[in-house]
């Protein structure tokens, strides 16, 4: 496994990193530890959690991880989204308690959303600030779904030493620019969401562009796409099985480096695949009219990743996979809370609209 320097941390971590919001069946902490070793063992080492994550246990899996691993051969990183600086310290020695560690060693501010959020984040940056020096944490970073120019702003004004960015074939435009601040500033820049949350490997004929090289499959070509990034550090996925860790560390094998130029023109040739889909973050929740956002939305990327897709086959997506009907998406009442939280800032209420006339 390639590793790599985050930023100027000192800190060399693997190329792929393991992201903890994926474990299938969380309750069975046992089963999911192994596959954490699974990848350890496969030279991985930087593990990537929060709280609430996987119904609140991610962390406790990693924790009953971690008690197998070799002090000082791996890396965890842990968030808050606390804006009181109490709270913030809380979620810090919570986490400490359940990853079986004396200290976090990337610690995030975690999904900043707007501006505004940030600019209300002061206190419990002042608590992290003050945790750091305490040896509470290794270093300070931050993550958000920003747009790339708005995002750079934050890293200017904040004392981070990295970030986490959501970055991938599809949304890299939206994003390059934090990129480009990043690598200017010297900061560590992991990346989240590589897959497109599932869309990628889910619609392989419509990603086939990905996997023209030799050898390269189209989930490897993604993975390539990002780690590829000279400003990239790592690529954290979220795995569910111990095959997908195995393609995953072999996607990156070898893989090359790319400069800023030829990255550029990689970019260019990827511009406009399939814009404006949905990755499923979830950030859009909660409805204040109780809609299923996610579902709509997945139901609603299949009708832009297939034209012969029929009404009957939206409908049954929504039923068999969120049990839901298009019924749901006529409770909207335009109040817009979901766009102004959504990630790829997508037009939601008039895809909900269209949904919704499914059932009419």
């Amino acid at each position: 496994m390639q590793q790599r320097l985050y930023g100027k941390t000192g800190k060399s971590v693997s190329v792929i990193g393991f992201g903890g919001m994926r474990f299938p069946n969380p309750q069975d902490i046992d089963a999911n530890a192994r596959l954490v070793l699974h990848a350890y063992h496969s030279g991985i080492n930087y593990f990537d959690t929060a709280p609430g994550y996987c119904g609140d246990k991610s962390e406790i899996i990693f924790g009953a991880a971690i008690k197998q691993m070799k002090p000082g051969s791996f890396y965890v990183s842990t968030k808050s989204s606390a804006r009181d600086k109490g709270e913030l310290r809380s979620s810090i020695e919570r986490s400490i308690d359940r990853l079986n560690v004396d200290a976090i060693d990337f610690f995030h501010i975690w999904c900043v959303i707007t501006l505004d959020d940030w600019a209300g984040r002061k206190e419990a940056l002042k608590a992290a600030v003050r945790a750091k020096e305490e040896g509470l944490i290794r270093h300070l970073v931050v993550s958000s779904h920003l747009e790339g120019n708005q995002l750079a702003s934050v890293l200017k004004d904040g004392p981070f030493e990295g970030v986490t960015l959501g970055y991938n074939v599809i949304n890299h435009s939206f994003r390059q620019a934090a990129l480009d601040a990043s690598a200017e500033m010297g900061l560590g820049v992991v990346i989240m969401n590589p897959l497109g949350g599932g869309l990628i490997p889910q619609n392989q004929q419509r990603f086939a562009f990905l996997g023209k090289s030799p050898n390269t499959g189209v989930v490897q070509g993604a993975l390539r796409f990002v780690t590829s990034s000279p400003a990239v550090t790592s690529a954290i996925v979220g795995f569910s099985s111990a095959e997908q860790i195995d393609q995953a560390v072999a996607a990156v094998e070898d893989a090359p480096r790319l400069t800023q130029q030829q990255h550029a023109e990689l970019r260019k040739a990827c511009d406009g695949c399939i814009p404006g889909v949905c990755t499923g973050c979830g950030y859009c929740l909660p409805c204040p009219a109780g809609i299923q956002i996610p579902g709509m939305m997945d139901a609603y990327n299949m009708k832009l990743l297939s034209k012969d897709i029929t009404d009957a086959a939206l409908i049954q997506r929504l039923d068999w996979q969120w049990d839901i009907t298009p019924a749901q998406a006529n409770d909207c009442t335009r109040c817009g809370a979901c766009e102004d939280r959504c990630t790829q800032h997508l037009p939601i209420r008039q895809r909900l609209e269209e949904l919704g006339k499914l059932a009419r």
